[in-house]
């Protein structure tokens, strides 16, 4: 599958995968700092996420660099030299904030890991649903403690949900290197493509799985989903009926009775 054409005045961009319908892309796009999260990165990477959020036949979303053999380096530190601490202050608030709307995306997003994951890029990889590293990725990490601070933008958070806590605090308390297999192993990663084919092709094949679906459908599994582990059995099983409920009345899911009659592919529009 061909890629979109990188723009080269953005940072990070939005892009459709047109082979593929309902699947939408967004592409990390310094290739020669591997991604490293700058201002301006944070900036495109908000302005993307708007997009998207707009897109009502969005059906899955996935991350990726749009350099072969990449996926994001964490912060970018020569950039951060520069900076005043008011400065600093604002960046970590903003990325936080940039990294709870992506955990907050209802609809299903993938991170495909092809290159280092390294502090913020590993975080931002736990904010998506799933994660898939190639195989030949061998530099996933948590390196903060060594440079004197902590993971700043959810990692303390989302890798003791993800992992259990002890597992995360000796990843994060040794900075330690993992190889795809290693986050495998710990539950970090989802899946690992297959030696003669990238994290982006087998995440391709994982949101081609889901597209299919109906959007408010997966978004209502989502959000039903999401209160799953966080609030009282009683209170999440009435969530999921309001989410339920919510789809009795939409086209697609008359859309998907007919079809079901008449031996067909049912056509959702997202209504």
């Amino acid at each position: 599958m061909k890629k979109a054409e990188a723009d080269p005045l953005a940072q990070a961009y939005l892009h459709k995968v047109n082979s593929h319908p309902g699947v939408y892309c967004i592409a990390l796009n310094r290739p020669k700092s591997k991604n490293a999260i700058s201002v301006q990165l944070l900036k495109d990477l908000r302005a993307a996420l708007n997009q998207a959020i707009s897109e009502k036949l969005l059906n899955v979303l996935i991350f990726y660099s749009s350099t072969p053999g990449a996926f994001c380096s964490g912060a970018d530190l020569i950039e951060r030299k520069s900076m005043t601490d008011a400065q600093v202050r604002e960046f970590l608030s903003n990325i936080r904030e940039i990294f709870n709307f992506i955990d907050d995306l209802p609809f299903p997003t993938i991170a495909a890991i092809d290159g280092p994951a390294l502090g913020g890029g590993l975080e931002l990889a736990l904010t998506c649903d799933f994660r898939i590293a190639a195989s030949d990725v061998t530099k996933m990490s948590f390196p903060e403690v060594r440079l004197g601070i902590i993971p700043g933008a959810g990692g303390t958070q989302r890798a003791p949900r993800l992992i259990g806590m002890s597992k995360a605090k000796e990843l994060i308390f040794t900075g330690r290197n993992l190889t795809a297999r290693d986050a495998q192993d710990l539950g970090l990663v989802d899946y690992v493509a297959g030696s003669s084919s990238t994290a982006f092709e087998r995440a391709l094949e994982l949101a081609k799985e889901m597209s299919s679906s109906a959007p408010l459908a997966l978004r209502a599994a989502k959000s039903a989903m999401s209160r799953s582990l966080d609030t009282p059995l009683i209170t999440a099983l009435n969530h999921e009926r309001t989410c339920y409920e919510s789809l009795l009345d939409t086209k697609d899911r008359l859309e998907a009775l007919v079809a079901f009659r008449e031996k067909r592919r049912p056509v959702f529009v997202g209504e």
